[in-house]
């Protein structure tokens, strides 16, 4: 089984546009990489590769776009749903329902309390119920 890595953000269910973010930032960084590489060798190998990696950002900005434009989709036909999938208690449209497990909310910081955010008085986190992710995980 491939191990994937989820970057957790305090409060939020990433949705899956962040890792088409990462995906096109890694290839432009190796093309870049590659052409550094050819400016310091010569060698049109590295050229060669660098434009097939070019070809590959083109192709995850494409994706990168689409699955941005379902999340604001979403956002203007169902802001509730775009609610509940963006606080973790469900996944995001085109992501696999199968095996979901909300988001583990026990590790937040309250931005009011932990963060000192005063403007966040209303949204304090403090005294919350424990996490769906730990009730259903039996980690309690």
């Amino acid at each position: 089984m491939d191990a994937v890595w989820v970057r957790g953000v305090n409060g939020i269910q990433m949705h899956h546009v962040t890792d088409l973010q990462d995906a096109g930032r890694f290839l432009g960084n190796a093309a870049m990489a590659l052409r550094a590489a050819h400016v310091r060798t010569g060698a049109d190998g590295y050229m060669g590769l660098a434009d097939e990696l070019k070809t590959l950002v083109e192709r995850v900005r494409k994706l990168e776009d689409a699955a941005r434009s379902s999340m604001h989709d979403l956002h203007a036909t169902d802001p509730e749903r775009f609610a509940r999938c963006r606080d973790g208690h469900e996944p995001w449209p085109g992501e696999i329902p199968a095996g979901f497990i909300p988001r583990h909310t026990c590790k937040d910081e309250c931005l009011y309390h932990d963060r000192d955010v005063l403007d966040a008085i209303m949204q304090c986190t403090c005294g919350r119920p424990p996490c769906q992710a730990c009730e259903i995980g039996g980690q309690l």
